[in-house]
């Protein structure tokens, strides 16, 4: 097999809150793909970094009284501890705020610009005239322009769920200061992605097969329908990142930076190194450049980012994947609960990581699903698969080698039919860990399991030491035992490293990579004494966990003209919220909102004032099966649902659940539905209605499904 050189990325957490188990969905994905390509004996280099800049990092570190550079660099620690705990194994892990991505931003920027596709456009936007700076949509509150609903972001409204722009909000405030902003028109500098070589480029680049997997080429060709827009790849001061070279007061926009800042971490590995820069990212390079990213920055990585490094002299990436997002017991994560849960506290209640490594992996596949975390389930399937299957081999069989034959092994031929059959599956396994289809690979491991567990029931080695005729025949067992234990031990390791080693500690055999599937324990080998290699999930441990990561969410002070409070979360990386300054139109993606690094703002939940019996009851809430849904043309947040209300007839509603949900997947079910809701006339036409659906402290609509037996036009009381 010819050996591959492959540099590896995941996207860059942002330096503004805490590693959480939704992150790690992607660092495991990628840290086990990467741990395989090494077992194969492939050059691969795995680095990332923490995304350091924007509005939010400089706002937080004047709260905190520090430096922005302080800020970034205790996180940059926090960050890097939660990564080791769970035995992710960056090659490098690196910071944007270096002087390698300062550079390398410079050098794009020139690129891009002696090549025409920078361009200078006035832009009006709200600015603080108490901070002095203007203010990115997450920032801004006021009325909704079109339903009048108070305390609404600069972009959207969550009550109507239509969307503008934040100069067309009614009496606007700074969630700053809490100040009137005030119209003011800056310059601020484009990327020009709607120039004919970037789309003539984009359109090949993006359709050819090996590049997106096939949700992805769909969900770019219906971008490209609507049309791609410029970028706005600038902020004005104060703004914590790197200045433009030759704009004073003009400051790179953070996510112009970011992707660079994958260049800027495997810059300074090269250097440290003595590695080749150039022969994995130059054009023409024949290494290969992959990305794992959640779906939520496709944009980013699918258009802007592949047409920023052809542009600018570079090699493009080989492959994007894409991967969904994660629930906890079928819902959001939720500070309330206890299911917002940090990498950190799951490590501080004793919780063994490489559970949840194996977990996530029995779960994922190669395509841009959700996956959710049971946590009931978690415990039954480690319980099950991990110390009731695959440990329990081993602990079957070194007992008795241990104390009867003093550790040492018989030989075993490669005939037996159980070393066979591990042999014989482990080319597929290797296929799927190298196509991700992580879930297949550990069901084709647990089947082997089984069987093995199966065999050496038939075989009844605690029967045969009852018996000192039978020591010749128990010392072949447990021989051959664990020869196996070992071979479906290398097929696991890139999902249990840790586990994996203490496995060839024990077995007292060399590091295992896959060619080890080719070799047997010689004669006469000696193992260690056994230990338990990994223990069971107590379910008192994730009571813990869920108790140390609720919190009682304190109401913030009331901002300016409100009569109600508010409860703040402020949330970590990746998990991204909205555009932090778009300015004119030309700066927005067209499809979906911008999705930019976390932090950029907080989300906020509003504590509603206390109601009567009687203000309810006012409340038609009424079973719907929705008959239809479909897209609305010229509408980036709606769906338009048809809805079977029984008694009622059909009805028409326009919802904001379009980033949340495809239409084909929404027929057929039912949900709940205000039904005396007075009709709302849009421009795309009446909406006789409103669909209920959940948010809170992370992004993303859940509607609400009601339990199998409810029928059409049912009153929920």
């Amino acid at each position: 097999m010819a050996s591959r050189r492959i540099l590896v990325t995941s996207a860059l957490p942002y330096a503004n809150g805490a590693i959480h188990l939704g992150h790690l969905v992607e660092y495991i994905q990628t840290d086990i793909w990467v741990r395989f390509q090494k077992m194969q004996g492939h050059e691969v280099y795995y680095v990332c970094a923490d995304d350091t800049h924007g509005t939010a990092i400089m706002l937080r570190a004047e709260k905190e009284g520090i430096t922005p550079e302080a800020l970034i660099a205790r996180v940059l620690q926090e960050h890097q501890r939660d990564f080791a705990g769970f035995n992710i194994a960056f090659d490098n892990y690196y910071t944007t705020h270096s002087e390698e991505t300062r550079t390398l931003s410079s050098a794009f920027y020139e690129r891009l610009k002696a090549a025409g596709l920078i361009d200078v456009k006035p832009v009006e936007q709200f600015y603080d005239p108490v901070k002095e700076m203007f203010l990115p949509d997450r920032f801004i509150k006021g009325e909704c322009p079109k339903c009048g609903a108070k305390d609404q972001y600069g972009d959207s409204c969550e009550v109507c769920g239509s969307t503008y722009s934040p100069t067309d909000l009614k009496n606007p405030y700074s969630v700053v200061s809490g100040a009137k902003p005030v119209r003011k028109t800056s310059d601020h500098y484009f990327f020009k992605l709607s120039d004919p070589r970037c789309k003539t480029f984009l359109e090949k680049w993006t359709q050819e097969d090996e590049h997106l997997q096939p949700e992805a080429r769909n969900k770019i060709r219906e971008w490209f329908e609507q049309g791609l827009n410029d970028w706005d790849i600038s902020r004005d001061a104060p703004y914590f990142g790197f200045e433009i070279p030759g704009a004073p007061g003009k400051y790179f926009y953070v996510w112009l930076d970011a992707p660079i800042g994958y260049l800027g971490s495997f810059r300074q590995l090269c250097d440290r190194t003595g590695l080749d820069y150039d022969s994995f990212v130059a054009a023409g390079s024949t290494a290969e450049m992959i990305h794992f990213i959640g779906k939520d920055i496709l944009y980013f990585h699918a258009l802007f980012w592949p047409a920023m490094l052809k542009f600018a002299g570079y090699r493009t990436p080989s492959q994007v994947y894409a991967h969904g997002f994660l629930t906890v017991n079928g819902e959001k994560m939720s500070k309330s609960r206890g299911t917002f849960i940090t990498a950190e506290s799951y490590i501080e209640q004793g919780l063994n990581p490489e559970w949840l490594r194996y977990y996530y992996a029995a779960k994922l596949g190669a395509a841009m699903e959700d996956i959710d975390l049971n946590l009931d389930d978690f415990v039954a399937r480690v319980n099950s698969d991990l110390v009731g299957k695959y440990v329990n081999i081993a602990s079957r069989a070194a007992g008795f080698l241990t104390k009867r034959f003093g550790g040492k092994l018989l030989p075993v031929q490669p005939t037996l039919p159980q070393i066979h059959a591990v042999r014989a599956a482990a080319p597929g396994i290797a296929a799927f860990y190298d196509s991700r289809e992580y879930g297949k690979a550990l069901r084709e491991i647990m089947h082997l399991v089984d069987e093995t567990n199966a065999w050496i029931d038939g075989a009844k080695p605690w029967e045969l030491a009852r018996d000192a005729s039978n020591d010749t025949r128990l010392h072949e067992v447990c021989s051959q035992v664990l020869n196996v234990f070992r071979l479906i031990t290398v097929l696991l390791k890139p999902v249990l490293p840790k586990l994996a080693s203490s496995v060839e500690a024990f077995l007292n055999t060399e590091t295992l990579d896959w060619r080890s599937i080719d070799t047997l324990l010689a004669a006469g080998h000696q193992i260690q004494p056994y230990t338990h290699l990994m223990t069971r999930v107590d379910t008192k441990q994730i009571q813990a966990l869920t108790a140390a990561n609720a919190e009682t969410l304190q109401p913030a002070a009331a901002s300016p003209g409100k009569k109600k409070q508010e409860k703040t979360v402020e949330l970590g990386a990746q998990i991204q919220p909205k555009d932090e300054q778009k300015g004119t139109d030309a700066a927005k993606p067209p499809s979906p909102p911008t999705p930019l690094p976390e932090g950029e703002g907080k989300f906020v939940a509003a504590e509603a004032a206390t109601i009567t019996i009687d203000d309810f009851s006012k409340i038609d809430l009424r079973i719907a099966r929705i008959a239809n849904a479909e897209h609305v043309e010229g509408a980036d947040k709606l769906l338009k649902l048809t809805l079977d209300v029984g008694a009622l007839g059909t009805k028409q509603v326009f919802a904001g659940i379009k980033s949340a949900y495809d239409p084909e997947t929404l027929k057929g079910r039912l949900t709940v539905m205000v039904a005396n809701l007075a009709p709302r006339k849009m421009k795309f036409g009446l909406s006789e209605g409103m669909v209920l659906a959940a948010s809170g402290d992370a992004p993303g609509l859940f509607i609400l499904s009601p339990d199998s037996g409810a029928e059409p036009g049912m009153k929920v009381k």
